[in-house]
């Protein structure tokens, strides 16, 4: 197997003694864990697909959204969040209304299925992180929580605590 940073445009990995790369690859090989996790959480709970759920993630932690700010959180174009939206619609996911003031304006908020789903798979997902973690040394936990939540505070990732799917958006 080759080191990946020795390749022609690999990016480096920071510390010259390998620190950085140790924290490279233990971060990777964690998220790949962790991603099974979502992965599996998500196909137990129907026929979503990971992009469609973490836009109706977006819709449960920041409320209604215009379809291009929604793009904009998603790291997305316009037009890709629009063929998203359409299919989360169709899906009876998300419900679309026009502003009074400007009737061109469009919001989109979560409709009660979104919001079930959302709270479905966030259920199935605690309770495989639960398990996951349960194995991990109690001595452990206080550094493991330090270290995942300042990886999602340079995310920009809101707290899961905050991912209340019953906040009466509807």
């Amino acid at each position: 197997m080759s080191d990946a940073t020795s390749r022609p445009g690999a990016p480096s990995t920071p510390g010259p003694d390998g620190e950085g790369r140790e924290l490279v690859d233990a971060v990777m090989t964690a998220s790949r864990a962790l991603v099974a996790i979502a992965a599996r959480s998500l196909a137990a709970a129907g026929e979503v697909t990971l992009p469609q759920y973490r836009a109706l993630v977006v819709l449960a932690t920041r409320g209604p959204q215009r379809p291009v700010d929604l793009a904009t959180a998603l790291g997305v174009n316009p037009s890709s969040a629009t063929r998203l939206l359409d299919r989360l619609d169709v899906a009876g996911l998300i419900r679309r209304t026009r502003l009074r003031a400007d009737r061109r304006s469009l919001r989109v908020a979560l409709s009660p299925a979104g919001r079930d789903l959302v709270a479905e798979v966030t259920l199935l997902r605690r309770a495989e992180v639960e398990r996951l973690f349960a194995a991990l040394p109690a001595d452990q936990h206080a550094l493991v929580i330090t270290a995942l939540q300042a990886i999602s505070e340079a995310a920009g990732e809101t707290p899961e605590g905050d991912l209340d799917v019953g906040l009466g958006w509807y």
